[in-house]
């Protein structure tokens, strides 16, 4: 066996590049299919175009989102998460704070981009992502179709996971960053046979010897059932603070009285959104097995 890192993955098919830069088509052994675009591997060579996936070695971080039924990994070993917005389409407000929780508990930097923003829409956009930015979260401007300086820049040393909702415009700041990023797609999508789901895999650019980047499909939802009930309001940057403020050590921040997260909604610290998205992930958790 050798070591390999997974460069895209594609349902159960995969494309390794071992150290020595010569890439193979793999498959998992059995029926696994727990590896992520960004793994590190222990791999069987088959020939010089095949290999096979016996184990995946120790990860540094792992963005992955998960509901009541089954996880679906997002990327390995990354260290920053760019979430993706744009003016037009509109974006769900409910996604990013799943992506930011995401990130929190997986020890991962969020970077929050907001696309397209040459367009007039971007004004209403910035005012949007306004309480983010209150709350410490990084954001960058950027117009993938004019310059794509500002986020080339966040980018170096780091290996980021681009997120978001389909319409984004990741596609195009993949391959602004990235010029032959359609050509490699395609030569990724012809050896897995994916035909035109193109953008259906996770796929790893080298943006330089330093950086590099994992351009993932469009999300349009971010489930979190691997999420502790009692850890989940500490990774809202605004609540931790209050945590432990409340009359009731076990306060669920519902009708409890005394609640230092309602009275801070209640006084207009915090969003009511924000509250809302806690109380509903509760619920969502609170239908998840326990093994």
């Amino acid at each position: 066996m050798t070591h390999a890192r997974i460069i895209a993955s594609h349902g159960k098919a995969y494309i390794v590049e071992t150290a020595d830069g010569v890439r193979r088509i793999a498959s998992a052994r059995g029926k696994k299919t727990d590896f992520a675009c960004g793994d590190q591997v222990a791999v069987k060579l088959i020939n010089a175009e095949q290999a096979v996936i016996e184990k995946a070695l120790e990860r540094k971080t792992l963005l992955y989102r998960s509901d009541q039924w089954r996880e679906k990994l997002i990327a390995a070993n990354v260290t920053q998460i760019v979430i993706v917005v744009a003016p037009v389409p509109s974006w769900l407000d409910e996604l990013i704070g799943r992506c930011l929780i995401a990130a929190e508990a997986a020890g991962i930097h969020p970077l929050i981009c907001l696309n397209k923003c040459d367009l007039p829409e971007a004004t209403a956009a910035r005012e949007r992502l306004a309480y983010y930015s209150s709350l410490g979260y990084d954001l960058v401007e950027v117009s993938a179709l004019q310059d794509i300086t500002p986020l080339r820049q966040r980018l170096e040393g780091h290996t980021s996971v681009l997120v978001g909702q389909s319409g984004m415009g990741k596609s195009t700041l993949t391959n602004a960053l990235i010029p032959d990023a359609n050509a490699r797609v395609n030569d990724i999508s012809t050896a897995l046979d994916s035909g035109k789901h193109t953008t259906t895999h996770a796929a790893l650019y080298k943006l330089d010897a330093n950086s590099e980047l994992i351009d993932s499909p469009g999300l349009q939802s971010f489930g979190l059932a691997h999420i502790q009930t009692e850890t989940l309001a500490a990774y809202f940057p605004e609540f931790r603070e209050l945590l432990g403020q409340c009359r009731f050590h076990n306060c669920r921040h519902r009708a409890e009285p005394s609640c230092a997260i309602r009275n801070a909604v209640a006084n207009g610290t915090v969003p009511a959104s924000r509250l809302e998205l806690l109380n509903r992930l509760q619920d969502e958790l609170a239908l998840v097995p326990a093994y």
